[in-house]
């Protein structure tokens, strides 16, 4: 194990570590928390003031704190049908920001302490990578010298480049808003972190996206009390789910007073003094004689989708695919030796869960140990609107598609016939897809699980382990779920797929 850097000698040159990670995001933090523990020496660089990346400082955190305080004026709005004489007067949209950037604040500090208690050095700048595999740090943005410490408390100044000699060098750099084309970010025209840093909430918004972020912000706002009108390019959101789910989902939304527009593409966006007119052609047809029409609001959002941070990436040598993501094998390792890439600048899906597992293993492979590569099928994917959207696994057509998969069956099971779903008055849907795989074909096991409901979030994990474990449906099904509760619904529909249902046909 290589020594850590003394950060406090000014003749330290080049610092040497075992391990070189440049972001600290999800992916980042994983792997040198988890190097860390296995004793080899960290440096985690990052450009950001704060430890955390996208999903602590500008997305999964912060969202889900706006989203949370959202689900509380629903329940405000819900409680004449229960019988409870409940009035909301007013959103304070600046103790909601405080709110919300308390969130990040605890999870960011906590994450700080972590860090420093496994004795990572933190470097604050910009990296590079050389041909010859250094690592060279450059000032962050707005700073004259990169800095350098045991925590985000004792940086030190350490001149205005810094070079990097690391055993192995891991890539974490993470992606950015894609703006539309012609139409770059600005004004009122938001990207998902202008949009979450908002200091008032919007009274129109016009959301140009089909994914979770777009899903995610329309549901937030409408339940502030805003009209929203979301733009999908295809005849649903979530186009690539579940179909049923994304259906089911997209009938909820529109029950709760989202505007849906499909077949929608934005040709022009003008900021006024007040707000955005938006012009959109709509191919109601799909194919046929499209039609042209405008829409007025506060806000544009746009939502369409994330840009790896590979520039540069690419010109150090490292081979991308046509959109821009480094190339790896299973365990991470890029086409150049002892340099490897985690997160959203892989294939794949880009969750914050699934760049946690790649950086375990990039880290474990690189302390020599033999670890099992990350299962792509098992990584949940959840959608934070009301009610949630969650998903693990393969759906029907894809299990089919699978080959010497055989007895694929999709089994559907009536939410409303939950007790808990009854008390909320939900609507939702659940379903099962079951089959033998190959090299299994002795018994059958659920493959996958997609989910609307409330607390689908928390269902799915349940789920997750099913999967991933490959448990004998017969066996999955004879596990006991607590009554009352949305649990229950994934037992029953269990057993019903298992061909002996109890509270349903």
């Amino acid at each position: 194990m290589t020594a850590p850097f003394d950060f406090t000698s000014s003749t330290a040159s080049p610092m040497k570590t075992d391990i070189a990670i440049i972001g600290a995001g999800p992916g980042g933090y994983a792997t040198a928390l988890r190097a860390a523990e296995l004793g080899l020496s960290v440096m985690l660089i990052e450009r950001d003031s704060r430890v955390g990346g996208t999903c602590l400082l500008r997305g999964c955190i912060p969202s889900k704190a706006l989203i949370t305080a959202s689900r509380t004026v629903d329940a405000v709005h819900d409680g004449a049908r229960m019988g409870i004489d409940a009035q909301l007067t007013s959103i304070d949209a600046t103790a909601l920001g405080a709110y919300r950037q308390h969130a990040v604040d605890t999870e960011t500090n906590g994450l700080a302490g972590l860090l420093a208690a496994r004795h990572i050095t933190l470097v604050h700048g910009t990296a590079g990578l050389a041909p010859d595999g250094t690592v060279t740090v450059t000032p962050a943005p707005h700073e004259s010298q990169v800095r350098v410490g045991a925590s985000l408390d004792t940086l030190e100044d350490a001149g205005d480049a810094v070079s990097i000699d690391a055993t192995d060098v891991v890539l974490a750099t993470g992606g950015r808003p894609r703006a539309l084309p012609g139409m770059p970010f600005g004004g009122r025209v938001l990207d998902s972190t202008a949009a979450l840093e908002l200091g008032t909430l919007p009274q129109r918004a016009i959301i140009v996206g089909a994914g979770s972020v777009a899903l995610e912000f329309a549901s937030m706002w409408r339940a502030m009390g805003a009209d929203v009108t979301l733009l999908v390019r295809h005849d649903t959101p979530l186009s690539h789910a579940h179909r049923r789910s994304a259906v089911v989902l997209t009938r909820e939304l529109k029950r709760r007073g989202i505007t849906i527009v499909n077949h929608a593409h934005v040709t022009a966006a003008n900021q006024t003094s007040d707000g955005m007119n938006v012009t959109v052609t709509i191919d109601d047809n799909v194919g046929g004689t499209a039609r042209t029409t405008s829409i007025d609001g506060d806000y544009l959002l746009v939502a369409i989708g994330r840009d790896p941070n590979t520039a540069w990436i690419g010109q150090a040598g490292i081979e991308l695919d046509d959109a821009g993501l480094v190339v790896t094998d299973e365990h991470g390792r890029t086409n150049r030796p002892h340099v490897w890439a985690v997160g959203d600048i892989t294939p794949g899906k880009q969750l914050a869960h699934r760049a946690f597992e790649q950086g375990i293993v990039v880290a474990e492979s690189i302390a020599g140990m033999n670890p099992t590569a990350v299962d792509e099928r098992t990584v949940p994917s959840v959608v934070f609107t009301t009610p949630e959207f969650a998903s693990v696994g393969r759906t029907t057509d894809e299990a089919m598609q699978l080959d010497g998969c055989l007895e694929v069956r999709e089994t559907i099971y009536p939410v409303m016939g939950n007790a808990r779903m009854v008390m909320e008055q939900a609507g939702g849907s659940l379903s099962i897809v079951t089959g033998r795989l190959p090299g299994m074909p002795d018994r059958t096991v659920v493959l996958g699980v997609h989910i609307v409901a409330p607390l689908a979030s928390e269902l799915i994990g349940q789920a997750e382990q099913l999967i991933g474990n490959s448990i004998a449906l017969d066996a999955a099904a004879r596990l006991i779920q607590p009554h009352p509760t949305f649990s229950e619904m994934l037992g029953e529909a269990l057993l019903k797929a298992d061909g002996r249902p109890l509270n349903t046909r």
